[in-house]
């Protein structure tokens, strides 16, 4: 008895250790510490910021001590990066969707602050 006992233990510590894995694996795109975003990279106002605007509208700014971003301005890139407050991020954009989803603002974008880690030319231009 006492081995039946031990293994349905050791059973359902596996099945845990499983969901805790899955749990994991489904985190929220807005909640993650590294994101990968692609759009259109512009100056931005201050001296070694830039903007990137993504593919669905949102808006980030972008800073980088290891990337060289200025010569991608005016281009479409993917950029790696850190998101800046990456826990606060996540919970002002899951109640910006909230608001989308109760009709108080549809046009609600993300926005957030990345350094950049790495970047590629996607295209020498923008799309409109």
């Amino acid at each position: 008895m006492t081995f039946k006992m031990l293994a349905w233990i050791i059973a359902m510590f596996m099945l845990a250790s499983i969901g805790l894995v899955t749990a994991q694996d489904t985190t929220k795109t807005t909640h993650k510490k590294t994101r990968t975003l692609t759009g259109c990279l512009q100056k931005g106002d201050s001296a070694g910021e830039y903007n990137l605007t993504t593919m669905k509208g949102g808006t980030w700014e972008v800073k980088s001590d290891s990337v060289k971003l200025g010569e991608h301005v005016g281009h479409t890139v993917t950029i790696t990066g850190v998101v800046s407050n990456a826990t606060a991020h996540g919970m002002k954009e899951d109640t910006k969707e909230e608001m989308k989803e109760h009709g108080m603002d549809k046009n609600a974008t993300e926005h957030g602050h990345l350094t950049a880690t790495a970047v590629s030319m996607v295209s020498d231009s923008c799309q409109k």
